[in-house]
């Protein structure tokens, strides 16, 4: 049964890195930091500019596959611009980054150009009043705006204006699956509907299986669930409007109604009996799905490369098989709508003396043909337009063209909800939805948690 080939494509290489920047985004630490940051001095190599133009700083995570591109292409800029202004890159570790970031940031030692997750993460900047509005920047480089993916822009755009720009690949959640144990159980096909899932889940059980694989005890992960159902049965509008700042919009027949399908596959034993003890840190799903124990998992894209990290074996077998999360009956949603991480983003600081030079470091670099061939040769899917051949050559061809064509045709894109929320809210989001999973607490009592 190759179920692949309609739904989705096997890896054939390995190494797929996708994992580092997942890693980064969801809070991994890394590395200690490998520069101190501040004004002078930086990792790219550079001697500074002239003295009419002036040094800048560029602040990012540490990652060992992508600080090379990311100082080759600060490198590039600094010989090419005409401004004399050239920048150096400082990168740290996850954590350290976050507390660095909100103490200098607004500071004398703050940094030109910073890493961000988009969404909520970004707006705490920009209520602030620290966050350059790069807008007409954007808008007067045409060339760059076009190649990016409107859906991705979209994240780090709030009320309106542009104040991030993507630098990095698109993680989209999909659903993964072992085609073997699928063949087994007498499942023939990807679900693309809610009654295939069902039927697969039934069949799985009665062969013996765990239909899907779920690291029930990191709410992260069941998170995932929430954020699909909700989109397929009310429309991405409904928590557009919960990160608006709309409470009451908590309150919609959606919200329940997806919670209620949460409880009903957890009651028919849809994720086993001892889900909420499976960790995802742990590679315990990981082992579920490449050891045949289960059919399913809903993860990121970036679950091919931790595949491939932990069961290279399976990984790059004909085994391993992916698709789009199923469509719901009468649901709302457009069904081509997906959910997960957009990507990482640049923006510039509103108190930067190098601003201009800022703004055309990004317009210049960030879409330039050496930067996208960069991330393509990591494993990384940019958020550009147009790159349907390349994503079809290369060691990541299959996964990378999957993964491209998903964003690329979707009219959203919901940035994951406990980075698109503020710290508290989705402390209070991920302890609430794992008390549903568990059956500690009914849909409504969820719907009242969060509407407070």
């Amino acid at each position: 049964m190759r179920m692949r080939r309609n739904n989705g494509r096997v890896v054939t290489a390995a190494g797929i890195a996708v994992l580092s920047l997942a890693l980064a985004a969801c809070g991994s630490s890394g590395p200690s930091d490998s520069a101190s940051g501040g004004s002078t001095g930086g990792t790219d190599g550079s001697t500074g500019g002239s003295a009419a133009g002036g040094k800048g700083q560029l602040w990012v995570i540490t990652d060992a596959s992508l600080n090379p591109l990311q100082k080759a292409s600060v490198a590039e800029f600094n010989k090419s611009t005409k401004s004399g202004v050239t920048f150096s890159v400082s990168d740290f570790a996850n954590d350290p980054y976050k507390q660095k970031l909100q103490t200098a940031i607004g500071s004398a030692n703050q940094p030109d150009i910073f890493y961000n997750w988009g969404g909520g993460n970004l707006k705490q900047y920009v209520d602030a009043g620290q966050v350059a509005d790069i807008t007409d920047a954007v808008n007067a480089a045409a060339d760059f705006k076009s190649k990016l993916i409107p859906s991705v822009l979209d994240v780090g755009t709030i009320d309106g204006k542009i104040y991030g720009v993507p630098m990095q690949g698109v993680q989209p959640v999909m659903l993964f699956a072992n085609a073997d144990v699928l063949k087994a159980a007498g499942v023939d096909a990807m679900p693309t509907t809610w009654d295939d899932l069902q039927t697969a889940i039934t069949k799985l059980k009665a062969a013996k299986k765990t239909p899907i694989a779920l690291a029930g005890s990191q709410g992260w992960t069941e998170l995932m669930w929430l954020e699909y159902l909700l989109d397929r049965n009310g429309g991405a509008d409904v928590f557009q409007k919960i990160v608006g700042g709309d409470k009451s919009a908590w309150g919609d027949p959606a919200v329940t109604q997806s919670l209620t399908m949460i409880q009903d596959l957890v009651t028919e034993g849809a994720f086993g009996t001892n889900y909420s003890s499976v960790g995802y840190d742990n590679q315990g799903t990981l082992a579920l799905l490449a050891g045949g124990k289960a059919g399913f998992e809903l993860m990121g894209s970036w679950e091919v490369s931790a595949l491939n990290g932990n069961f290279p074996k399976f990984a790059k077998s004909d085994s391993l098989t992916w698709g789009k999360f199923p469509t719901v009956p009468n649901g709302k949603g457009d069904p081509a709508a997906i959910v997960g991480n957009p990507s990482n983003f640049y923006s510039v600081t509103n108190a930067s003396k190098v601003k201009e030079a800022a703004e055309e470091y990004l317009t210049t670099q960030l879409a330039s043909d050496t930067y996208v061939q960069g991330l393509l040769d990591v494993g990384q899917v940019p958020a550009i337009t147009g790159l349907e051949d390349k994503v079809k050559t290369g060691d990541f061809a299959d996964f990378n063209a999957f993964t491209y064509d998903l964003v690329k045709n979707a009219p959203s894109f919901t940035q994951s909800w406990d980075q698109a929320l503020d710290a508290a809210t989705s402390q209070t989001l991920l302890t609430s939805l794992q008390k549903v999973f568990l059956k500690q607490m009914t849909p409504q009592q969820f719907v009242d948690a969060m509407s407070k």
